[in-house]
């Protein structure tokens, strides 16, 4: 199955959340409520140094998906 790299999710028990899932390496949810990560892989010390430089891009570009994708129904 192609999944986008980007989805975005909602949940009844958390009505004011904002989930995008992150699905290629590494993967991560996050909400846009509270910038709260949680990622969905185990990292290596290695890993975790590398991830910290690459974090901080990932979740500009789940947040600028997010905004691209309410802009579409604003329209």
């Amino acid at each position: 199955m192609d999944l986008p790299k980007f989805l975005l999710g909602d949940n009844t028990d958390y009505p004011s959340a904002i989930f995008i899932v992150h699905t290629e390496y590494p993967r991560f949810i996050i909400n846009l409520e509270n910038d709260a990560v949680e990622w969905l892989e185990e990292f290596s010390k290695e890993d975790e140094k590398e991830l910290e430089s690459e974090a901080e891009n990932l979740i500009k570009a789940a947040t600028a998906f997010y905004d691209r994708e309410v802009s579409r129904y604003e329209d």
